[in-house]
């Protein structure tokens, strides 16, 4: 799971929160054992407090985002996929679209699904029969970790454009809503002055008109 590490970024953080928990929901009613993996303060405060088991965290991983967190979190992880620690893993973050709009991804990550078509079918293997230096099987276990830490990266990258597009916008609501208040307490202010200038005007017409 990926959240930010600051808050004042709207519903950033509840979003991926909320679609979390469903998921995991979910998940243990079809009877599965499951445990996070939380890239992101914010998530780690949150689950702190939750009986969910937390398998690993990542705190900090966005003051100073670089492709060797991604290194660190996505070797981590292949090594326990490995060992047989867990059989089956699931991101949860915030897909960049636009500046107004980020989407919540539950995506599939680990067992690599197989390729498909766009009909649903799976890829048919090209004919003929290809060489490999060196051997097949020390290519895949050379270059699947790498493709996995590229996804990694890819995945801090959209949550980390996510977030300060989901705080541009939190902070430009607030700083209009901040203006529409200065705007009322200004006019409060004024029509409170003027109230009170009004009755100290009567007063002294008042006095005036007495002392006559």
């Amino acid at each position: 799971m990926v959240t930010s590490d600051r808050g004042l970024c709207g519903a950033f953080n509840t979003n991926i929160l909320r679609q979390a928990v469903e998921f995991l929901e979910e998940q243990t009613r079809q009877g599965k054992q499951v445990s996070v993996s939380l890239a992101g303060r914010k998530s780690m405060d949150f689950f702190r407090r939750r009986n969910w088991k937390i398998r690993q965290q990542w705190g900090g991983v966005f003051d100073r985002l670089s492709f060797e967190h991604a290194l660190d979190i996505g070797q981590n992880i292949v090594s326990q996929y490995h060992e047989g620690t867990f059989d089956q893993l699931y991101v949860v973050y915030n897909e960049f679209k636009s500046v107004m709009q980020q989407q919540v991804i539950v995506e599939k990550l680990l067992p690599i699904e197989s390729v498909q078509e766009p009909g649903g079918r799976e890829k048919p293997a090209t004919a003929g029969g290809y060489l490999y230096e060196p051997d097949e099987n020390e290519l895949l276990a050379t270059l699947l970790p790498k493709h996995f830490e590229i996804q990694t990266y890819r995945v801090l990258l959209e949550s980390a454009a996510a977030e300060q597009a989901a705080r541009m916008t939190a902070m430009d609501g607030a700083t209009r809503n901040a203006g529409e208040l200065i705007k009322k307490v200004t006019l409060f202010y004024n029509k409170t002055r003027q109230a009170a200038i009004t009755k100290e005007l009567m007063d002294i017409v008042g006095g005036a008109e007495a002392l006559k």
